[in-house]
């Protein structure tokens, strides 16, 4: 898909390195760079081995690779049915204001639509301002009654052995 000046594609596997330079590189904005547990080898069998359950997007402008996009479907049992959650969302800074986040975005929307999903969901961080505004911009409203808890790393560990 073509829009904006920009072409959305399907990532491959050989996207892999590309798609773990950018995870690394929106770690550092987001102040997480040491979170980054993964590899290009993990990259590789998460989003495209037999049993991925994730899918990528790459953003290219002029032929070369300015973002990315990881998303995976989820269910809503109020809905009874799918929906998208962005896992990721990032364009380079020098391309930002291009237009390539929001082809991002609408070619997702597109796609939940398309498939009957009831939700496009994500997270952003609270203090990341330029990005609250641009996803409200879009019309995106955020879900302040709901808290994320996360179970992780050894944690998540000693409940799932816990008696």
């Amino acid at each position: 898909m073509a829009a904006s000046g920009v072409l959305i594609r399907d990532a491959i596997a050989g996207d892999a390195a590309l798609i773990l330079r950018f995870i690394r590189e929106l770690a550092i904005y987001e102040r997480a760079e040491s979170s980054v547990q993964t590899d290009e080898a993990g990259i590789r069998d998460s989003l495209f081995g037999a049993g991925a359950k994730a899918r990528a997007l790459i953003c290219e402008a002029d032929g070369q690779p300015i973002g990315y996009a990881v998303y995976f479907y989820n269910y809503s049992t109020w809905l009874g049915r799918n929906g998208i959650y962005l896992e990721d969302l990032y364009v380079s800074p020098a391309s930002r204001g291009s237009g390539a986040g929001k082809a991002l975005l609408q070619y997702i929307a597109r796609q939940a639509v398309a498939e009957g999903c009831g939700r496009f969901e994500w997270s952003v961080l609270d203090w990341n301002t330029p990005a609250i505004d641009f996803y409200e911009a879009m019309g995106a409203r955020p879900q302040s009654e709901w808290t994320v808890y996360r179970l992780e790393g050894d944690a998540l560990k000693a409940f799932a052995e816990r008696a």
